[in-house]
């Protein structure tokens, strides 16, 4: 069975069929969601799908594009949603300098304080980084992050910035992007990551896979994901499906 382990299923594009999509999963073939925390709003819409759905788990976090809001009292409430039942990650987190707001300085802030935070509950990390691949690999190095664990979410460096991430024994979330044609310089980085490195992920509803661009993405559309990566790696989609599923399990902590 195929483990989704980055979706955003509290966003506004499910309002008229979460009910029925999220139901149908299952018989599709998709056995485990993570629901990622991106504003302090969707960790709270996140923690009302954890409990209705058992197939479904949480990561509590800001995003950095969202880490404006963030306050003492805010962070406070968030670090105790962390220690609930399914909550299996802190993120996601990181940097994102492709917009000017908030400032370097606050995301940094908040990025530093969620790292910590992780650290603290025991829990592994969920990284978002665009536009930022020095300033997120220095400030996890500094902070010893590999001993926190994770997984970039969404990659989308070189390959010799996979084998700095390799080397904290991060795992890599592969999503949409990876069947489209341009994107050469991922295809070189799966090629190289271990698949035992590598999770499925969708970041739905965003970044919908060939021959869907463009379109609302689900989980439905991991399959797609899955035969690009076992193309790129000259091995069975079966064998794809079935590590990257024990991988997820591994590092979310979620026995079968």
């Amino acid at each position: 069975m195929i483990f989704e382990s980055h979706a955003h299923y509290d966003d506004e594009a499910f309002e008229e069929d979460r009910g029925s999509l999220l139901e149908s999963l299952r018989e599709h073939g998709i056995d485990r969601v993570v629901n990622v925390g991106a504003s302090l709003e969707s960790c709270r819409t996140t923690l009302e799908l954890m409990e209705k759905y058992p197939f479904m788990y949480g990561a509590m976090g800001v995003h950095p594009s969202e880490t404006g809001e963030l306050n003492e009292d805010h962070f406070k409430w968030l670090s105790e949603q962390c220690c609930k039942d399914k909550v299996v990650a802190v993120g996601e987190i990181g940097l994102d300098y492709h917009w000017k707001e908030p400032e370097e300085k606050v995301q940094k802030y908040w990025f530093e304080r969620q790292l910590l935070l992780a650290r603290e509950t025991g829990l592994p990390v969920i990284i978002h980084s665009r536009d930022a691949a020095r300033d997120t690999l220095d400030m996890m190095q500094a902070l010893h992050a590999g001993e926190t664990g994770g997984v970039i979410h969404c990659f989308s460096y070189t390959k010799e910035i996979a084998k700095a991430y390799l080397d904290m024994d991060y795992y890599f979330g592969i999503g949409g992007v990876i069947t489209f044609q341009n994107a050469k310089k991922l295809k070189e980085a799966v090629a190289y990551i271990p698949l035992e490195k590598i999770l499925l992920e969708t970041d739905s509803p965003y970044l919908a896979p060939e021959p869907n661009r463009g379109r609302r993405n689900s989980s439905l559309n991991l399959p797609y994901v899955a035969r690009a990566i076992a193309e790129l790696k000259g091995i069975t989609y079966e064998e794809v499906v079935e590590v990257t599923e024990k991988n997820a399990q591994r590092l979310f902590r979620i026995s079968e």
